[in-house]
């Protein structure tokens, strides 16, 4: 299959299990997609910058063991990786807690050694990053990595975006977010946008006007996940609602996008149709979302 570079930062997890007590993973939105690529068979790097803490190492040593090529994540001395926690509501929606703020993910695209991330970037077949990814570089890294898409899409890489808003990465800058999400997606062949953040960010009345807007930046392919409302798919000048195949009881939402996400890309890239790679993603969301934490259990991911 096609080689995909997913681009972010990954983290220390802390997830609080059933008994109250917390457990530690790693996670992040990007690298969650990566994982679950892997695992679906696709050669798969993931690209960011850890620190030189037990920490960082065990968030490499895991993407290996995910056979997630780590050969874009620099390291840097004197640093550290992230941590959050995330606290679940009682029907399985969450809450996270930050510590994130000198992270040398954000700095990646500014780092000794950024020109090799770009190099990888263009030799990709595919890149995949989101809003979470747009929203940590200064405008610095952001014209960086925003050169390299742009020499990249000459060289017929494929971006794939999602949209991801978060509003708090934004410091409470919409209009910023917006131009921002603007360049990305004048760049992005395959959109993959969750449309509750859609309305947080544009004011969207509806999927069929996200993926409306989507088009207007001249996206050829656009998924709208709306939760237990199914998705709307529109591709090749069509649009199909592909709804979930059962009800699912959430126990931590945590990760569904971006397994969904992975699943999409992955049977797409296996020759699926549209809508059956949207029902592969509905698939691999609902088994997710059913456990706590961002990463299922191995046993759990078939």
């Amino acid at each position: 299959m096609a080689r995909i570079v997913s681009i972010g930062e990954v983290m220390i997890e802390l997830a609080r299990g059933a008994d109250g007590r917390y457990g530690l993973s790693v996670g992040g939105d990007t690298f969650n997609t990566a994982v679950y690529l892997a695992r679906a068979g696709v050669e798969t790097a993931y690209a960011t910058a850890l620190g030189d803490d037990r920490y960082s190492e065990a968030i490499r040593v895991s993407a290996q063991a995910e056979g997630i090529d780590p050969r874009y994540m620099l390291r840097v001395p004197g640093r550290t990786t992230g941590l959050y926690m995330i606290d679940n509501a009682p029907n399985g929606e969450r809450a996270f807690t930050y510590w994130r703020d000198t992270a040398p993910a954000r700095d990646l695209f500014e780092l000794p050694g950024w020109e090799a991330i770009a190099e990888g970037l263009i030799e990709a077949s595919m890149v995949y990053l989101s809003g979470i990814t747009l929203s940590i570089y200064s405008n610095v890294g952001l014209g960086r990595l925003f050169a390299t898409l742009e020499f990249a899409r000459e060289r017929g890489v494929r971006v794939v975006f999602d949209g991801n808003f978060r509003p708090r990465n934004w410091k409470g800058d919409i209009a910023r977010a917006r131009a921002v999400y603007a360049q990305a997606l004048k760049r992005t062949s395959l959109a993959l946008p969750t449309f509750e953040d859609e309305v947080q960010l544009w004011g969207d009345g509806s999927p069929a006007a996200t993926a409306e807007r989507h088009a207007t930046f001249g996206v050829q392919e656009v998924v709208v996940k709306n939760g237990a409302e199914g998705a709307l798919v529109v591709a090749g000048g069509a649009a199909q609602f592909v709804p979930i195949p059962q009800p699912v009881e959430p126990i931590d939402t945590t990760a569904a996008g971006d397994s969904f996400n992975a699943a999409y890309i992955a049977a797409r890239l296996g020759g699926e149709e549209p809508a059956a790679a949207a029902e592969a993603g509905h698939a691999l969301a609902g088994r997710v979302i059913r456990h706590r934490g961002a990463i299922l259990p191995r046993q759990a991911n078939a």
